[in-house]
């Protein structure tokens, strides 16, 4: 399974958070650290962490990352997008590289 997830806190901030301080970027960085030291393949851009894993691995680290999030605010909003393909691994990279190949072939045109 592919899991792509964004986690974010929301409400009056708590823990190690700043009243005036509206970035998240602390309480998204809890939550990255949880998903590296998951051992997990996955990778991270600027608006989701996605995790490749079966299935209980994978939303035991969404749970424990989403917790993280929760010590930064009273509420937490989580957006979660699964790729459920049994039987297949390393999608995290073969799926962007037959996109590359299909862009690269001359064959086909993209417009």
């Amino acid at each position: 399974m592919l899991l792509a997830f964004s986690v974010a806190p929301s409400g009056t901030p708590t823990g190690g958070a700043r009243p005036d301080d509206a970035s998240v970027h602390d309480a998204v960085a809890a939550a990255v650290k949880i998903v590296r030291e998951s051992g997990l393949p996955h990778q991270t851009d600027s608006m989701f962490t996605t995790i490749e894993g079966d299935w209980d691995d994978v939303f035991d680290v969404v749970k424990r990352a989403t917790e993280a999030v929760g010590q930064f605010g009273s509420r937490v909003s989580l957006v979660i997008k699964a790729d459920i393909r049994p039987g297949y691994t390393g999608e995290l990279k073969a799926k962007v590289e037959r996109l590359e190949q299909a862009l690269s072939d001359g064959s086909r045109t993209v417009s």
